[in-house]
């Protein structure tokens, strides 16, 4: 990339005017500053918000055209009416909500926290929402993605020991995954619309800070105080991969100290996350658990 593009920040988001923006988990870190942003230069922001009461709350400290909208990725009948209840078209659908190290527990299906929340129910609202997307769909995964381990066998760690750490690297290895098998069957139905994914480097938000380990959470402020970059910074890739000429399948971070900060550039993945036939394996087991597929 040129000089000019790996100095990108969201001052260079170019006009969103008369496009609506869906970003999950809105209401605070990285998916407030994305929305703040989206909306700044002319888009509405759809904050997708577990807790309405804090979504507006959000929305409320936001300059610009919001709309708050109950979305609970814990749930699978949450997302299918935050899906039903949809009309109208998507310029850009940002997967963004997540937890992180959390500890061991289940979702409402049943599905272990973080493969349901940060993974599954993102994919039944991506193929959910697919029909009314007119661009791109943006996943949020993580530098951890090079840590995590996809076991099709026990991806909702029945039957192994639970480890909080790889449970997460293994969700956002997931999302990178789903990301270029998305973009492999847009590309094979002949549509334009483009999947994409980023992750913030290491980025000052809560997101570290909500791990219900004291030693954890104490290792995340003290990280977010020394070590991390803004959160502002942390949505560039996000933003990036939102609004630039990308081709499908692109996975933009930030450019420097080993991605950890910086301008948004092409990030690179593990081999793991670019096998195509594990990313179509995990598709189709993720249909199965959701009883969602790709739409035709």
């Amino acid at each position: 990339m040129s000089s000019d593009t790996m100095a990108w920040t969201s001052n260079d988001l170019p006009p969103f005017t008369g496009r609506t923006v869906v970003v999950t988990g809105a209401n605070s870190g990285l998916g407030l500053v994305a929305a703040s942003q989206f909306a700044r230069v002319g888009a509405k922001v759809v904050l997708a918000v577990r807790n309405t009461s804090k979504g507006e709350e959000a929305a409320a400290s936001i300059d610009g055209d919001t709309e708050v909208r109950r979305l609970d990725l814990a749930d699978l009948s949450s997302v299918r009416a935050f899906a039903d209840e949809w009309s109208g078209d998507i310029a850009v659908l940002v997967n963004n909500a997540g937890v992180m190290n959390v500890p061991e527990g289940r979702t409402v299906d049943g599905f272990e926290t973080q493969i349901g929340t940060n993974h599954l129910g993102h994919f039944a609202l991506t193929n959910l929402l697919l029909p009314h997307i007119t661009d791109r769909v943006v996943t949020m995964s993580s530098m951890m993605h090079r840590s995590g381990r996809i076991d099709l066998g026990d991806l909702n760690w029945e039957r192994r020991n639970y480890n909080r750490v790889a449970a997460y690297g293994q969700s956002k290895l997931a999302n990178l995954m789903f990301s270029l098998e998305l973009q492999r069957r847009l590309t094979a139905t002949g549509s334009t619309v483009r999947s994409l994914a980023a992750h913030p480097g290491y980025a000052a938000t809560n997101l570290q800070t909500r791990t219900d380990n004291v030693v954890l959470d104490w290792g995340g402020r003290l990280g977010n105080k020394l070590i991390a970059q803004s959160a502002e910074a942390g949505t560039w890739p996000m933003l990036f991969a939102a609004s630039q000429d990308l081709p499908g399948g692109s996975y933009a971070g930030p450019d420097k100290l080993n991605e950890t900060r910086g301008h948004p550039a092409l990030a690179g993945r593990t081999a793991r996350a670019s096998d195509l036939s594990m990313c179509a394996a995990l598709w189709d087991l993720s249909e199965e658990l959701t009883a969602v597929s790709f739409p035709h």
